[in-house]
């Protein structure tokens, strides 16, 4: 009788076990996934994109502080935080890394080639050591590039400036986007047959004496995709303006900052198209058959206010489209 009474005690206690296992499966809540941001430094542009890869992980079924973990850092332009910051992505066993620029991705690069890494505004990813092939990439590395719609805007600045006899370029000589850009955009303006002179910083204190220089020797400037510059963007736009020279930056974010005109990528909606890759991937989606995403064709910015200083002429059929279509300050 005593082992009839055991044996019946032994099958509640593992039925028991069996139920209360099952239900904490049920209840059991699903792994959140860590991202990690890594942003390069403070500036319009960049903010932008960071916000609208929020937005897009939020699309994608990943909401922070929600469904996904987000860890955002910000480098403030220094070089050694970067290296820092991506070494803490990858101890804490971060299950996708993002970088906002060049410089920020090809740290994360140098910290593993197993955690997949999407790119957020590398401009040439081929370029710079990040890809082997923008189709294929074959690696744990893809994303968007923010590579500047270079004919538009310079189709955009002859017609502003139909008297130009020489553009000027300024961009930073260790940016690998906008050193990109230049290479890029001087082969353009002597396909076009325009005069180009061209300066470059080592970093933002060369910007006011080199931007002083060049402003005495050109009829307009065009800055590309550089960080260091539009992080320093004030400068450059006090001494044009002073000088009476019209600047025609690259991103929109620096026209809003005394730029006169551009036709440029969106950054929110560079940002947006980043996060819905990052989200897809943590889906299962491999980076090394996700080609990179480039955009092809730029929105219309106009500063009115700006043109008007300056005595530029705007046709009433671009500030419509700037209205509808893009984006126009008054």
């Amino acid at each position: 009788m005593k082992r009839l009474i055991t044996f019946i005690a032994a099958i509640f206690i593992f039925l028991g076990f069996a139920f209360f296992q099952g239900n904490a499966k049920q209840t059991a809540k699903p792994k959140v996934p860590t991202v990690g941001i890594l942003q390069l430094m403070n500036q319009p542009a960049l903010a932008q994109i960071q916000k609208g890869t929020i937005a897009g992980l939020k699309s994608e079924g990943f909401v922070k502080g929600k469904t996904v973990k987000i860890d955002y850092q910000n480098a403030q332009g220094n070089q050694s935080n970067l290296k820092s910051m991506s070494e803490k992505f990858e101890n804490e066993n971060a299950d996708l890394m993002i970088g906002i620029t060049t410089p920020s991705s090809q740290s994360l690069a140098d910290v593993t080639t197993k955690t997949p890494i999407v790119l957020g505004a590398v401009t040439d990813p081929k370029g710079a050591g990040l890809v082997k092939n923008e189709s294929h990439p074959g690696g744990n590395i893809t994303g968007v590039s923010d590579q500047a719609p270079l004919k538009e805007q310079l189709d955009l600045i002859r017609k502003l400036m139909p008297n130009m006899k020489t553009l000027g370029i300024i961009y930073t000589s260790s940016d690998n986007s906008a050193v990109t850009q230049y290479k890029l955009f001087k082969k353009l303006c002597a396909e076009e047959k325009i005069t180009l002179k061209a300066y470059s910083i080592s970093n933002s204190n060369d910007l006011n004496q080199v931007s002083q220089t060049m402003l005495q020797n050109v009829d307009a400037v065009y800055v590309p995709t550089d960080n260091t510059i539009a992080g320093a963007m004030q400068t450059l736009v006090k001494n044009a303006n002073n000088a009476k020279i019209p600047v025609f930056p690259a991103v929109d974010s620096m026209v809003k900052q005394g730029g006169v005109a551009t036709y440029s990528v969106n950054q929110y909606k560079l940002g947006v198209m980043t996060g819905q890759m990052a989200g897809k991937i943590l889906k299962g989606k491999k980076p090394a058959s996700t080609p990179i995403q480039f955009v092809k064709h730029g929105e219309l910015t106009i500063n009115l206010k700006q043109a008007k200083k300056l005595g530029i002429h705007i046709p009433e059929s671009l500030i419509k489209t700037a209205e509808t279509k893009g984006e126009l300050f008054k």
